[in-house]
């Protein structure tokens, strides 16, 4: 396993970091399907096993079920993690839809919240989940100050904020960490967003690897995503890989790729991991993971360099790729950003 220094938080962590929302399961729409408990425990202590050090979780998957997973998961073994999660997002049952606030207040009680359910002193990073357009940037950032030196919170940071949003915040508090999406098909984060984050020294991580299951290697041409499955919207942050046909060509798009990645050893998944964490800007590249196979194919991942005449093949095959061009900065309309 590779390690990288994540930004300036003074924390190293793996390049392979374990995303939890699809191990929250199916509490309410927005949420990936039924995972089994079983295998999702196995699943993170087997990551840990490998080396993985990272564990990315947050309140909305699955209404805090990822968090209560990943605390049972990890038990004694809490030291050995890189503990993530998020705040200022929540499922509202009676409305049915998402509520963001990122008040004061509600910061401080969700990282309390958090706290209790991975049954766990600290967080070693908390990250505010989506930008809240009615949110105070000096309220929400008196409540990390607060966090960090009471010893709840060793680090901060936001995930799916623009550049002029970091700013924002920046000015009423440190950025340590920035979360955003970020795979072979959607590079909206390579422009302005990478080189911004280095000057500044903030931490990136980032999600969506396999491309939200579009490059797992599971899916076929007649895949039909259930209502309850957020991907069934066709969105993806602001692109339309899964709107109508496109899902069907994007797949055959992916078959393409796993015939390539097959000539050099890899599976599609690992092709994708090995994609990511190639980027040097990236401290720790998330991937859902549920069961304990799928740990050990994305591991290696992390071991497959990619030469350039591969990255030129990988440009090629997804020159045909449908969808890629969408909102110039992440969309999040019924789900919150993926881990």
């Amino acid at each position: 396993m590779e390690y990288r220094q994540l930004g300036n938080t003074g924390i190293s962590a793996s390049v392979l970091g374990f995303g939890t929302w699809p191990i929250g399961g199916t509490q309410h729409v927005g949420d990936y399907g039924a995972v089994s408990t079983d295998d999702a425990l196995a699943a993170i202590r087997r990551a840990l096993d490998l080396g993985v050090t990272l564990f990315d979780a947050a309140p909305a998957y699955g209404n805090g079920h990822a968090e209560r997973i990943l605390g049972e998961a990890l038990g004694s073994r809490r030291d050995e993690a890189v503990v993530v999660t998020k705040c200022a997002v929540h499922w509202d049952y009676d409305a049915e839809t998402w509520v963001t606030t990122s008040n004061h207040d509600d910061i401080v009680r969700s990282a309390e919240d958090s706290l209790r359910r991975i049954g766990t002193d600290r967080l070693d990073v908390l990250l505010i989940h989506v930008p809240d357009p009615n949110g105070s940037p000096e309220g929400s950032m008196a409540a990390f100050a607060e966090l960090v030196a009471s010893g709840k919170v060793r680090a901060v940071g936001v995930s799916n904020f623009t550049v002029e949003q970091l700013d924002e915040y920046r000015q009423h508090g440190q950025i340590q960490v920035q979360q955003v999406g970020y795979n072979m098909v959607d590079r909206r984060a390579e422009s302005v967003m990478f080189p911004r984050c280095a000057e500044l020294g903030i931490g990136l991580m980032t999600y969506g690897a396999l491309c939200h299951g579009l490059f797992s290697g599971t899916w076929d041409e007649d895949l039909v995503l259930p209502d309850d499955d957020w991907r069934s919207k066709g969105d993806v942050f602001g692109l339309p890989l899964f709107a109508g046909d496109n899902l069907r060509h994007n797949v055959r798009v992916a078959t393409r790729l796993a015939d390539f990645a097959a000539t050099i050893g890899l599976t599609l998944p690992q092709l994708a991991i090995a994609w990511v964490v190639r980027n040097s800007h990236v401290a720790t590249a998330l991937a859902g993971m549920c069961t304990p196979g799928e740990v050990e194919e994305n591991v290696r991942a992390v071991t497959s360099p990619l030469g350039t005449d591969d990255l030129a093949a990988v440009d090629e095959i997804l020159a045909d790729a449908v969808g890629t061009q969408g909102a110039a900065h992440y969309v999040v309309n019924e789900h919150p950003a993926d881990g």
